[in-house]
C-alpha cells in the first residue's frame, strides 16, 4: 500500500504538474535572460554560471532516474513470469522477486536523495532576480536579470517538498518491507490434519485415529 502511495505521488504530483506547470514556468529561463552589456558571448556564458542545468531539464532527468528502478523491476517481473516452469505458486513468485524490489526500493531512495542534496547545491532555495557575473569575456562586473523569480521560486520549494514526502514514503516502504521479511515458504504452515497419508498407509489413515464407537455398537 506505501508504494501505492508513492505512485500516486509520482503520477500526480511529479509527472503531470511537471507536464502542465513546469514547462510554462520555466520556457522563457534563458530568453528573459538580460544583462546590462552587449559585449558578444557575456551572456551565454553569465547564464551558464547562473544556471549550470536548466531547472527544468534537471526535473525532467529527476523524473526519469527515479522511474527507472521500478520500471526495470516490472520489466525483470514479467520476464521471470514469462519463462517456461518458473511461474509456481503466487507465494513462490513473491518470496523470487522480493529481494529484487527491496534493491529497486533502494536504489529508488538513493536516487531520491542524491537529486534533492543536488537541487539543493546547484540552485539552492530561491532564484535570486539579480545574479552579479564576473566571467569572462564580461569587461567588467556584469549585472543580469531572471525572469520571474518569486514564481520559480515557489515551484522550486513546491518540487522540493514533494521529494521530500516521497523519500519518505520510500523508506517507509522498505522499513515495512525488511520488517515483514520474505514470504513463507508454501506448506510450511499446514496443520497435521491436513497432510497427506503417509507412504504405505491407505488415503483415510492420515485423518487420525478413529474416536469412540457410539454405545450399543458391535464389532465382528
Amino acid at each position: 500500500m506505501v508504494g501505492r502511495f508513492w505512485l500516486v505521488v509520482m503520477l500526480l504530483f511529479r509527472i503531470l504538474v511537471l507536464a502542465t506547470v513546469g514547462s510554462d514556468v520555466f520556457e522563457d529561463e534563458q530568453e528573459e535572460f538580460v544583462c546590462n552589456t552587449q559585449q558578444p558571448g557575456c551572456k551565454p556564458v553569465c547564464y551558464d554560471a547562473a544556471f549550470p542545468i536548466s531547472h527544468y531539464r534537471f526535473l525532467v532527468f529527476h523524473v526519469v532516474v527515479l522511474s527507472a528502478p521500478a520500471a526495470l523491476f516490472v520489466i525483470f517481473a514479467v520476464h521471470q513470469a514469462a519463462k517456461p516452469g518458473r511461474g509456481g505458486a503466487p507465494g513462490q513468485r513473491a518470496r523470487r522477486l522480493q529481494p529484487f524490489y527491496v534493491g529497486s526500493v533502494v536504489a529508488r531512495i538513493a536516487a531520491e536523495l542524491g537529486f534533492l542534496l543536488g537541487q539543493a547545491l546547484l540552485y539552492g532555495f530561491r532564484v535570486q532576480p539579480l545574479f552579479v557575473c564576473r566571467r569572462r569575456p564580461c569587461p567588467h562586473r556584469v549585472d543580469c536579470f531572471v525572469s520571474r523569480p518569486t514564481e520559480k521560486t515557489v515551484f522550486i520549494h513546491f518540487y522540493f517538498v514533494v521529494g521530500l514526502v516521497s523519500a519518505l514514503l520510500s523508506l517507509a516502504e522498505l522499513a515495512h518491507l525488511l520488517r515483514k521479511g520474505p514470504p513463507a515458504r508454501p506448506g510450511c504452515c499446514r496443520r497435521p490434519q491436513e497432510r497427506g497419508p503417509a507412504p504405505g498407509q491407505p488415503a483415510g489413515a492420515a485423518e487420525g485415529p478413529p474416536g469412540p464407537h457410539p454405545r450399543g455398537d458391535l464389532t465382528v
